[in-house]
C-alpha cells in the first residue's frame, strides 16, 4: 500500500479524486420528527417512544413544524433554492434499528436544491455544490457488547428512531482530502450559527458518509466510487480519505477494477476495509409517502424564516475586518463559534483598542482556557474584564508582565479581571522618573563587570539590565522608561 506522500504524488501525476459528502445533522427540536416524543439524548434506553415511532400497526404520523422551519433555515444558509413543494417517500431497507422496515425521507422532490460553499483554495476560494438538502427520520441504535469474543450480544436502543435529520448533499467537487476538511468545517460553522443542531459528533449529531473515487488526470467521467461510512471526527476522515485514494490508485495500477462498496474506515489501524455491495436507489425501492400530504413552503413562509437567519461567518469576519482593524487571522479565530464572536464583538465595543482585546483573548485567555480545558462560556474572566485589562494595558497603567500575573490569579481564583485587578490593590505601572533612575543607578553600580562587557560593545546586555530593574521594583517599572533611563546612563 502507498504511504501518504506516495499518494500525494501519484495523485498530481496520474490520478485526481472526486469526492463527495453526505452529512446528516440532527435537529435541536424538542420532539421528534413525526410524533410528540422527546429528542433529548441520554434517556434510558427505549423510553422516548411511541405507537408513532415505533411503527406501530395504525399509527399515523403527524409533520413537526419546527422541523420543517430549521431544514429551511439550513438551506437558506447554504445559499439552496427552497421548492415551494417537496414529497417525503418511503425508503425501505431492513435494519434491527429501523422498527418500521422503512425510513421516512425525501427522494426525487426534495425540500432544497442546489446550493454551495466556498472554501478557501490558496489565495482565493473554490465553490462547493450543495446538491440537496432533504428532510428524514433517524434511525435506532445498536449497541454491541462482548465482540469479538463469543459472549456477544447486541441490544437495540430506539430512543433516537424519529429524530429529525437533515441530509446534505454535496457535489463531487472536492478534489482533497484536504478541501473535504475544510468543507465540513465551514459546513459546522454555517449549522452552529443557524442554531438549528449543536453538531456534537460525540452524540452523533452530526454524522458524514464519504464517497470516493479517482480517475485519470483530465478525464471528465467519474470513476467508480466507495462509500465510508461511519467515521466520527473530521480527522479520521481525512485520514480515511488519503488511505482509501491511495488504495484505489494501487488497484488501478495493477489492472484490476474498483468494486462498488461501502467500507468501513478502522482508526487504529488507518485502513478501510470492505464492509458490503454499495445499494443503489433502486434498492431501496422508493415510493410516495402514502400517510403524508406534501409539504408546501409559500413564499410568506419561507421570507418570515429566511428572516431569522442571523450573520453567518464569513460575512461576519469580512465586517469585522474593516470595523475593528484586526486581521483575517485574527477574524477566522474569533469567529470559530457564534458565542466567542459575540462575546468578542462586546469587549471590542467596548475597549479603546479592539486590535489589542483581540491579541489578548487569543494569546492570554484561550490559552489559559484550553490548558484548564475550558470553554469560553465558562471563563472566569469576562469579555468586560478583558476590555478593561485592555484598557489598562493600552494606557500603559500596567505593563505586559503584571497583565499576565494578574489573568493567572483570575484563573487560579476563579474571579473575574476587574475583581482580582481590586483585591490586588489596583497595581500600576511606575512611571516616576526619579524613583527608577535611583532603582537603575544602584543596578549599574552593583553589576560593574556587566557595564563593562556593554560597553565594550555587547549591547544584548541591556537585556540582563532591564532584567534587574523590573526585579528591583516588583514588576511594576514602565520598561519603555526603564529601557530609555538605562540607555542614558549606561551610553
Amino acid at each position: 500500500m502507498s504511504t501518504s506522500a506516495d499518494t500525494s504524488v501519484a495523485t498530481r501525476t496520474a490520478y485526481e479524486p472526486a469526492i463527495g459528502l453526505e452529512v446528516h445533522v440532527q435537529l435541536l427540536t424538542a420532539s421528534k420528527i413525526f410524533c410528540s416524543c422527546s429528542t433529548r439524548f441520554g434517556a434510558p434506553p427505549n423510553t422516548n417512544v411511541c405507537p408513532v415511532c415505533l411503527g406501530m400497526p395504525g399509527a399515523l404520523p403527524v409533520l413537526n413544524r419546527k422541523a420543517v422551519e430549521f431544514a429551511t433555515l439550513a438551506a437558506t444558509a447554504l445559499n439552496c433554492r427552497i421548492n415551494k413543494s417537496s414529497i417525503f417517500a418511503r425508503k425501505n431497507y431492513f435494519y434491527p434499528d429501523l422498527p418500521k422496515g422503512y425510513q421516512i425521507s425525501q427522494y426525487d422532490k426534495p425540500l432544497a436544491e442546489h446550493g454551495f460553499i466556498e472554501i478557501p483554495a490558496g489565495a482565493h476560494k473554490k465553490k462547493i455544490g450543495v446538491t440537496r438538502l432533504h428532510l428524514e427520520e433517524d434511525a435506532g441504535k445498536s449497541l454491541h457488547e462482548g465482540f469479538p469474543d463469543s459472549d456477544k450480544k447486541t441490544a437495540i436502543d430506539l430512543n433516537r428512531t424519529g429524530v429529525p435529520l437533515i441530509e446534505i448533499v454535496s457535489e463531487p467537487d472536492l478534489a482533497s482530502p484536504d478541501e473535504a476538511y475544510e468543507y465540513l468545517t465551514r459546513l459546522k460553522e454555517i449549522i452552529l450559527y443557524t442554531g438549528v443542531s449543536d453538531c456534537n459528533m460525540e452524540e452523533g449529531s452530526l454524522r458524514a458518509d464519504v464517497n470516493v473515487s479517482v480517475r485519470p488526470r483530465g478525464q471528465k467521467a467519474l470513476g467508480t466510487k466507495t462509500e465510508i461510512k461511519n467515521v466520527n471526527s473530521f480527522r479520521f476522515i481525512r485520514e480515511a480519505l488519503v488511505y482509501e485514494i491511495a488504495r484505489q490508485i494501487d488497484v488501478l495500477e495493477s489492472g484490476e477494477k474498483i468494486t462498488q462498496e461501502t467500507r468501513l474506515y478502522n482508526a487504529q489501524e488507518g485502513k478501510t476495509y470492505g464492509m458490503r455491495s454499495k445499494e443503489q436507489a433502486h434498492d431501496y425501492r422508493y415510493f410516495p409517502e402514502p400517510d403524508l400530504l406534501p409539504l408546501v413552503i409559500d413564499e410568506k413562509w419561507r421570507a418570515q424564516i429566511a428572516a431569522q437567519l442571523p450573520e453567518l461567518p464569513e460575512a461576519r469576519r469580512t465586517r469585522m475586518v474593516r470595523q475593528y482593524g484586526i486581521t483575517e487571522y485574527d477574524a477566522q479565530v474569533l469567529t470559530v463559534s457564534k458565542s466567542l464572536a459575540d462575546q468578542f464583538e462586546e469587549a471590542a465595543k467596548a475597549a479603546k483598542n479592539p486590535k489589542r482585546v483581540a491579541n489578548l483573548v487569543q494569546g492570554e485567555l484561550m490559552g489559559r482556557l484550553k490548558a484548564k480545558e475550558l470553554e469560553i462560556e465558562r471563563s472566569p474572566i469576562s469579555m468586560k474584564g478583558v476590555a478593561m485589562s485592555a484598557d489598562l494595558a493600552e494606557s500603559g497603567a500596567i505593563s505586559s508582565k503584571m497583565l499576565k500575573e494578574l489573568y493567572d490569579l483570575s484563573f487560579e481564583r476563579g474571579k473575574d479581571f476587574p475583581e482580582v485587578y481590586e483585591e490586588e490593590g489596583r497595581p500600576q505601572q511606575s512611571s516616576d522618573t526619579s524613583a527608577l533612575e535611583k532603582i537603575v543607578d544602584e543596578i549599574i553600580a552593583a553589576n560593574p563587570k556587566q557595564v563593562e562587557q556593554y560597553r565594550a560593545g555587547k549591547k544584548t546586555m541591556i537585556g540582563f539590565f532591564v532584567g534587574q530593574v523590573m526585579k528591583a521594583s516588583k514588576g511594576q517599572a514602565n520598561p519603555q522608561l526603564v529601557n530609555e533611563l538605562l540607555n542614558r546612563r549606561l551610553g
